[in-house]
């Protein structure tokens, strides 16, 4: 039976409407409480949310979830996804919350949860929840309701953590660095962390209103941190999405360094000095044929997995490999962290370009990707894959790409739109390619 609410990155939507409503939020406060109600312990829950409106109303409402199956809450307040996975570790806690829509505009909202080891949950555990959700929850008795606080140092035990993933040697003195958190959760402590350690910090993406997070700036809307680089002769710009657990590049000619580039750099880099694990890097069927094509010629692998951080982390774990992520910034540093970090990639780069003594420009672009086109075409709904017409002219892509390019196919997991991608040598043939896969899907969803 496949899972109704929880998507490839927890539970996600628009806020009061459909799912994401305080409604909802309290019911999983319970069932996930219920289900990490084990042993003769004190339970307790870790909770971080970040910049958006509706974070306020669904914290409480998880709060209350929460303490009335007889859980303690710690909350964080507005922190970065992998610091809440941090410290559900650190406080020994049973299971951690983040609340964030990650790179959605602040109108949505969503729902992250992770075990007691700071990975996220698995399948298993998301069932289990979800058949809870259509329940009766039994409640605790009076005596037993869980109590809430918040704790003080939340901010100060990320930036300790992060700026531990770096050698003591290693400083950024010299280095002139533009920082974009998004209007979101790392707008203190990303900054922080990269000024402590000697930079000189610009900062953009750090005024958080509440509808603001992801507005025209952050990893996925680069024109800010782009110019703000240029414009202020800045070494390097680092660009974080909502929930900070992305990283894309700016560099200091304003040319954009994405996740494939970035993966491309550390698991080289490791791999020179013995530390990569696996024998190549982990990404998913989205990464670029030149990313493949230079790990190659390193003599590593490129392992591909289906879109979503969890899969390429589910396949990390299982193959002992230290080193993955996506083209769209997700990176995960399994010597460092249990999920993506953006803060903590940033400082690995950083670290790079400090040792290397080279420009961004020259360390950052290891490869020259193939031609590759993403286009969305959104449905109303019903399964316009499954039309024999889209799956004829798929097929002839696929024949027309066969040995010379890659052609990716899929439904989002957080939308209601069909994603087509094609890369090969040929631009020309790549765009042709797509158009007619969406022009069929668009008929068929019609």
């Amino acid at each position: 039976m496949g899972k109704q609410f929880f998507g490839t990155d927890g539970i996600r939507g628009r806020t009061n409407a459909g799912v994401m409503t305080a409604t909802m939020a309290m019911k999983v406060g319970q069932a996930a409480g219920t289900r990490f109600l084990r042993g003769g312990h004190r339970h307790r829950v870790v909770i971080g949310k970040d910049t958006r409106l509706s974070g306020y109303m669904l914290e409480n409402a998880m709060v209350a979830g929460f303490t009335s199956v007889g859980m303690d809450v710690v909350l964080l307040g507005p922190m970065p996804t992998p610091a809440v996975a941090l410290l559900t570790r650190e406080l020994r806690a049973d299971v951690g919350v983040m609340i964030s829509a990650s790179h959605n505009p602040y109108e949505d909202n969503g729902i992250k949860l992770f075990g007691p080891d700071g990975f996220k949950l698995s399948d298993a555990d998301e069932l289990a929840i979800e058949a809870m959700l259509a329940e009766d929850i039994p409640l605790a008795g009076a005596p037993e309701i869980g109590r809430a606080r918040r704790i003080d140092d939340a901010r100060g035990r990320y930036i300790h953590a992060v700026k531990g993933s770096l050698p003591e040697n290693v400083r950024l003195d010299g280095l002139k660095i533009v920082v974009d958190c998004a209007n979101g959760a790392a707008y203190q402590v990303a900054p922080s962390a990269i000024w402590e350690l000697g930079a000189e910090v610009v900062t953009v993406g750090v005024s958080p209103n509440g509808k603001n997070i992801n507005d025209r700036c952050g990893s996925t809307h680069l024109d800010l941190v782009r110019e703000t680089v240029v414009a202020s002769g800045a070494d390097i710009g680092i660009a974080l999405d909502g929930d900070a657990d992305r990283l894309i590049v700016i560099d200091e000619q304003g040319a954009v360094v994405d996740g494939d580039q970035i993966m491309a750099l550390l698991g080289t880099q490791l791999a020179a000095r013995g530390e990569l694990r696996g024998g190549g890097v982990v990404a998913t069927v989205m990464s670029n044929l030149g990313l493949e094509r230079c790990l190659a010629g390193h003599g590593l692998t490129l392992e591909r997995t289906a879109v979503g951080d969890r899969h390429v982390l589910e396949r990390m774990r299982s193959g002992g490999f230290n080193v993955g992520g996506e083209q769209s910034g997700h990176m995960i540093l399994l010597d460092h962290a249990t999920t993506g970090d953006g803060t903590v990639a940033a400082l690995q780069v950083l670290a790079a370009l400090v040792q290397s003594g080279q420009r961004a420009s020259e360390l950052l672009h290891l490869f020259d990707p193939v031609p590759q086109l993403l286009k969305n075409v959104r449905f109303a709904g019903g399964k316009p894959l499954a039309d024999a017409r889209v799956q004829q002219v798929i097929a002839e892509a696929e024949g027309q790409l066969a040995g010379r390019g890659r052609l990716v196919i899929r439904p989002s997991g957080t939308e209601p739109v069909i994603r087509v991608m094609a890369e090969g040598d040929d631009a020309a043939e790549v765009t042709t390619v797509v158009d007619a896969i969406c022009a069929a899907v668009a008929e068929a969803a019609a």
